[in-house]
């Protein structure tokens, strides 16, 4: 089971993570990276919680990395 990236408790700061950039939402084009900052304070968000990663590219998580 995969945890939502629209939920704000299943991410934290250096997760791995795929992310939407903002000009890659026509695409859907994913980009992944380590979490560095939690962007959304509300606790719950329809589109993705917005991260920045650790090299400052910003974007809305769509999938969650999990290491097995």
């Amino acid at each position: 089971m995969t945890k939502s990236g629209q939920e704000r408790k299943n991410i934290q700061p250096g997760i791995e993570v795929d992310i939407v950039l903002k000009q890659d939402q026509r695409t859907g084009k994913t980009t992944r990276g380590i979490v560095k900052d939690l962007l959304t304070k509300s606790s719950h968000h329809p589109h993705g919680i917005k991260v920045r990663l650790q090299d400052g590219q910003v974007g809305r998580v769509k999938a969650i990395i999990e290491n097995s």
